[in-house]
């Protein structure tokens, strides 16, 4: 992937003319560009290596939209903005649908296209910072000793320490200090934070229930 801090967006449509206008237009605000005529080289030239794709909707051979279900099978696809005629918005629209970030329907604004960009760059970057937080948690997670990680799937459905003990068949203490370790190893400030990192690491669903969830006293 490129770097956060030099983002590389991929223009993909089959009007060379066209691709060079938007080129020198991200240029003009420090964004940089790689430039394809169709969908099979830009689907060659490594889609995860970019932070957003202008992508046309019509072109020879792989169609926008085919291109886009090409990236939906990937982990890590850049954000799509397709570029659409007057006559394929409804197609636009299925994009949205199934995933697209923003359509811009030709001729362009270009203040619309920078600010379209600038949105998707920003939530690509989100994205990532979150994905990588994701992968730092699961490393730290996978350190952990067997009886931490168990301890930590049963805080986790909201027992508490005794009933973690009985369940177990270790003292308390014990409990408490495999809990202490854990929560450090996995950067949690306090019981409430560790639980949301329980979730985030899919130990449990969603956060526990309260007891009066029900509406009861």
């Amino acid at each position: 992937m490129t770097d956060i801090t030099s983002p590389c967006i991929a223009i993909v449509d089959d009007d060379q003319a066209l691709r060079d206008s938007l080129a020198w237009l991200l240029d003009s605000v420090g964004i940089a560009s790689r430039l394809f005529a169709d969908g099979e080289a830009f689907l060659a030239a490594d889609p995860d290596g970019f932070d957003t794709v202008l992508l046309d909707v019509r072109m020879p051979g792989l169609s926008g939209l085919q291109v886009q279900q090409r990236l939906g099978e990937r982990d890590k696809a850049p954000p799509v903005i397709f570029m659409t005629g007057h006559g394929d918005v409804p197609m636009a629209v299925s994009a949205l649908k199934a995933g697209a970030h923003d359509f811009l329907e030709k001729p362009f604004n270009h203040q619309q296209l920078i600010d379209i960009v600038q949105q998707a760059l920003h939530a690509h970057r989100q994205a990532r910072r979150a994905s990588l937080r994701r992968e730092a948690l699961r490393e730290r997670y996978a350190a952990l000793r067997p009886k931490e990680r168990q301890i930590l799937v049963h805080v986790a459905r909201g027992l508490t320490s005794r009933e973690v003990a009985d369940h177990l068949g270790i003292s308390p203490k014990t409990v408490e200090i495999y809990r202490l370790r854990a929560m450090k190893a996995l950067g949690a400030a306090n019981l409430a934070e560790l639980v949301r990192l329980c979730v985030a690491l899919g130990l449990v669903d969603t956060l526990p229930e309260p007891d009066n969830a029900d509406g009861g006293p």
